[in-house]
């Protein structure tokens, strides 16, 4: 028996979200029934972030085992045959049995993208979300700074978190759960696109689309730079921007620190 990592990356536009409610048309299904094709054994995939319905991916990370005489590096070529087109495992390898992509620390950089033109251009709109405002970058990058180091970021996820709703069942304080750190935001623009890319210890459900709402609020001058830290302070998610949609929001790579 070996372990097998996959790097996956995936159009998601077509998709539930990695594991979604829909479970057939889930990229977790479509990737598990491949393998298991091309194994003969039945195979489950154990991914390391579940990302939501629409939301693409530059760098998923799954784990499986199997005891195919397939070789680890050519899982890759082997499943590629087999997936459709908006699928794609990147690459292949083995690693130790013991590694759990969801057990070990890791840095997930996560890009959100915003179309910001007078008119729309539907090239650009698979995986960006479309604005005709102006926007002041400038003001985003100040107040992205108030989003750096451990917080509690209660006021930037969707209160009907199951992970929240599961702590207040079992009466665990909700910081215990909405706590995480922000290492890194990077806000760039090229010709009409903005891009906000966003490195952390994890993420909370809807947070990155919800912290890139906020941000795109006080870059179109509804809100100061400075609101971002009284919206933290207020630990209420009505007090925060947009969830903007799902398509604009790539999973852009996953670091472990452990392997």
């Amino acid at each position: 028996m070996k372990r097998i990592l996959l790097k996956i990356a995936y159009d998601g536009r077509n998709y539930s979200g990695w594991q979604g409610s829909d479970k057939t048309h889930s990229i977790e299904y479509i990737i598990n029934k491949a393998i298991s094709k091309a194994t003969g054994e039945d195979i489950h995939v154990i991914g390391t972030s579940r990302t939501d319905s629409k939301v693409h991916a530059n760098c998923n990370i799954a784990v499986f085992d199997t005891n195919s005489d397939i070789l680890p590096d050519k899982f890759n070529y082997v499943l590629n045959n087999l997936l459709p087109e908006d699928i794609s495992i990147l690459s292949s390898r083995e690693v130790d049995p013991t590694f759990h992509p969801r057990k070990c620390n890791a840095i997930k950089t996560y890009i959100y993208r915003i179309h910001s033109a007078k008119v729309r251009n539907p090239l650009k709109e698979w995986n960006a979300c479309f604005i005709y405002y102006d926007v002041n970058i400038d003001k985003m990058i100040e107040a992205s700074k108030y989003l750096i180091g451990k917080h509690d970021f209660i006021s930037f996820v969707n209160p009907e978190s199951q992970l929240i709703e599961k702590a207040k069942k079992e009466g665990i304080p909700l910081s215990d759960v909405t706590t995480r750190e922000i290492y890194d935001v990077d806000i760039t623009k090229n010709d009409d696109i903005i891009s906000i890319k966003i490195s952390g210890n994890g993420f909370l459900y809807h947070m990155v689309r919800i912290i890139a709402g906020t941000l795109l609020k006080i870059g179109m001058g509804m809100w100061e730079p400075s609101y971002i830290k009284e919206i933290m302070d207020k630990k209420d998610r009505k007090f925060s921007g947009f969830t903007l949609p799902a398509k604009g929001l790539t999973l852009e790579n996953i670091e472990f620190k452990d392997i």
